[in-house]
């Protein structure tokens, strides 16, 4: 069973620190990966952070094709899905393996929402994705270090005509709350992620410094309590 490492060093405020996530290592099936993803649900929530997705989707044409990079199981965009009021939205749950369970497909559908998986690794798949396509990442793009980073916003505003992506605060505050997911019955696997993911976060304008500038308009900050939320729309995009 994977074991809850404690980050000793303080948070550092100026460089974000990339480290392995546990979840990312579990099989989809494992207990502990299950366990964890459902913690993530309310870690989501407590975050707010499916409120403010589908508060930015809800500005946006509901007939957009919609794809989630490093969607996983599904269940973030669910949430955000029940928030909107959009119907017949086809949308694609971008990850390295299809996690998508028959009971969250039937959810979706039940929403009029068209859901399926778009496998393999994340450089790869964004070459196949249509032009114009909404893409959003909900606690994903920390889990890069700013190279690949840099490269992977490159290719996404080579096929986006809005990028949302809600992330991670690198604050002290955050990570006094990562330090406490076990208040809310978190398993070993997120209280270490947890901390991890915040040491990896962001603040500032450092997304926005590694999104290609020409023809785009950013938006990026704080959103309470402990989101880092970046919004890049085409300048000829509503």
């Amino acid at each position: 069973m994977p074991v809850n490492r404690k980050i000793a060093r303080p948070l550092n405020k100026v460089r974000r620190i990339v480290e392995p996530e546990l979840l990312d290592g579990l099989a989809a099936n494992d207990k502990h990966a299950l366990r964890s993803r459902r913690d993530l649900e309310r870690i989501n929530a407590i975050m707010g952070q499916p409120r403010m997705m589908a508060a930015a989707l809800a500005t946006l044409p509901a007939d957009a094709p919609l794809v989630d990079l490093g969607g996983g199981d599904g269940r973030f965009l669910l949430s955000v899905a029940r928030r909107l009021k959009a119907h017949s939205r086809e949308v694609l749950i971008a990850d390295r393996r299809d996690a998508l369970q028959g009971n969250t497909k039937r959810d979706f559908r039940k929403l009029g929402w068209q859901v399926r998986a778009l496998t393999g690794d994340v450089f790869d798949t964004l070459e196949t994705i249509e032009p114009g396509t909404v893409i959003v990442a909900n606690l994903f793009l920390h889990h890069f270090e700013d190279e690949a980073l840099k490269r992977l916003l490159a290719l996404a505003a080579s096929r986006a005509g809005v990028f949302i992506a809600c992330e991670p605060r690198r604050s002290h505050l955050a990570l006094f709350a990562a330090r406490r997911v076990g208040w809310i019955g978190a398993n070993s696997v997120s209280r270490h992620d947890a901390v991890v993911s915040v040491h990896a976060g962001f603040r500032a304008r450092e997304l926005t410094e590694l999104w290609p500038q020409a023809g785009w308009r950013c938006r990026e900050g704080w959103r309470f309590p402990f989101t880092h939320m970046f919004i890049a729309n085409k300048k000829n995009e509503s």
